[in-house]
């Protein structure tokens, strides 16, 4: 149903801490349901840190309910290897929510700082600032989870500005 609320969980991939938060939209209301970082075991091998970022994110997606999830888009490193690595990583963490049969958005970090703050180049520190005005009840949120919760009110957002252009069409 078109009014029901939705339960989203937003990504910042990362290979050493990947944020995540989950929210509800309600309408026009944001609603905070939890948030944290997952973090692989750092000496780990490569192939482990990538399945523990798999297994944590999707525990995470059915822990708390969520419906549909969405993704921060990685921006091109200098460095290639380490662009290439970040990229397994935002596999994996895309995996998890679509193994969990959820739908998965993704956004690029310009636009969420756009959706957020109002300006495509936003810093963190303007990132977190907003998210705690729109989700207060989330308390101090550190930046990993802050661009988690960020990316998930970019979906919330745009989900519900293309749900109503839909309808728009519809009634045409």
């Amino acid at each position: 149903m078109a009014n029901e609320p939705v339960r989203i969980i937003g990504l910042d991939p990362g290979l050493r801490r990947t944020g995540w938060g989950v929210i509800v939209s309600d309408g026009t209301r944001l609603r905070w349901v939890a948030h944290g970082v997952v973090t692989p075991p750092e000496k780990a091998p490569f192939s482990e840190r990538l399945l523990h970022l798999l297994d944590h994110v999707g525990a995470i997606c059915t822990d708390h309910g969520c419906e549909e999830a969405a993704v921060e888009e990685v921006f091109v490193n200098v460095n290639p290897a380490s662009t290439l690595k970040l990229g397994h990583a935002r596999a994996a963490v895309m995996l998890a929510p679509a193994k969990c049969g959820l739908l998965v958005a993704e956004y690029s970090p310009n636009l969420v700082k756009k959706a957020v703050v109002g300006a495509g180049h936003a810093d963190k520190s303007q990132i977190a600032f907003m998210v705690k005005r729109l989700l207060p009840t989330a308390g101090d949120v550190k930046a990993d989870a802050a661009d988690a919760l960020a990316v998930a009110i970019t979906h919330a957002q745009l989900r519900k500005r293309a749900l109503l252009e839909t309808l728009h069409r519809g009634a045409a």
